[in-house]
């Protein structure tokens, strides 16, 4: 039986699911969702592949994100209260590691990664860019799709760089290099950025943060039902009726209605619209 609803970017391997992940897994099932983890760095990548071996529900997309391509802010959402050691150094993509989990029949692409300029200089973009070249050349090796993160920079941080649209600046990356397609993940553009990515190919994927914002609405009504993918990026930006607590994967039913209202159609036909999207893309 297909299931309904499909969570395709969740962050399950983190730590935040350590204590209860066999429930978390558990109700997603109960409420007819499948899942995909994503992967930050190696070690949460790792886990995302070693769940899909234990939950029959769930598959793996393993990468590195752009933020640990240097030294960051450590999250122990993420890798718990032991990772401070990980984000003293940085990640350097490793094409060999990440080789090997690619092969893995259940790994379905290759992200989060991309550009963020959320807290950048150049020094720091210039490594990204290098990583995220790198993981564009794996992805054409194995045939894979992107699961692209993309963030521009924030106007009252001092470390943001005016002016740079990261959204731009990852698509002029992929249409140098880049022979797959894929999605990009948790998309916050504008309706200029949304267009240059369908055009291209890409989906846009979507969070619960509709449920409490109408930033996107616009851009939700104008993209093609087979366009548009969803997430909950959990175990952050719970939507409504969950705000305040925990994210988890079974909560994206509520990311479905809420673009099924916003572009005026059943919620059954988006759901079964997404799934297949999803079935398209990852070639699950």
């Amino acid at each position: 039986m297909t299931p309904k609803y499909i969570d395709i970017h969740g962050h399950v391997n983190f730590s935040a699911f350590d204590a209860d992940r066999d429930d978390v897994i558990k109700r997603a099932m109960q409420n007819d969702t499948l899942v995909i983890s994503v992967g930050t760095q190696i070690d949460t990548s790792r886990k995302a592949v070693e769940m899909t071996h234990t939950y029959k529900n769930t598959y793996a997309i393993v990468g590195l994100h752009p933020i640990h391509t240097g030294a960051s802010y450590h999250d122990t959402k993420e890798l718990g209260e032991g990772g401070k050691e990980f984000t003293s150094r940085g990640e350097v993509f490793n094409k060999d590691s990440y080789r090997e989990l690619l092969k893995d029949p259940k790994t379905l692409g290759i992200g989060e990664c991309g550009l963020d300029y959320y807290r950048c200089d150049d020094d720091s973009i210039a490594k990204q860019k290098e990583a995220f070249i790198a993981q564009i050349e794996l992805a054409n090796e194995f045939n894979k799709p992107l699961m692209l993160h993309i963030r521009n920079g924030s106007t009252s941080s001092p470390q943001a760089i005016p002016g740079r649209n990261a959204y731009f600046d990852v698509l002029e990356i992929l249409k140098q290099h880049s022979k797959v397609k894929g999605d990009v993940h948790f998309f916050a553009g504008g309706m200029a950025e949304a267009q240059a990515f369908l055009d291209f190919g890409f989906t846009l994927s979507f969070t619960g943060v509709l449920t409490f914002t109408k930033d996107y609405d616009k851009v939700i009504r104008a993209t093609p039902l087979d366009m548009i993918m969803t997430e909950t990026d959990s175990p952050y930006v719970t939507p409504v009726p969950y705000r305040g607590e925990r994210n988890e994967p079974w909560h994206v039913c509520e990311v479905v209605r809420k673009i099924a209202e916003i572009k005026g159609l059943p919620e059954e036909e988006v759901a079964a619209a997404v799934f297949q999207n999803a079935k398209r893309v990852f070639r699950i």
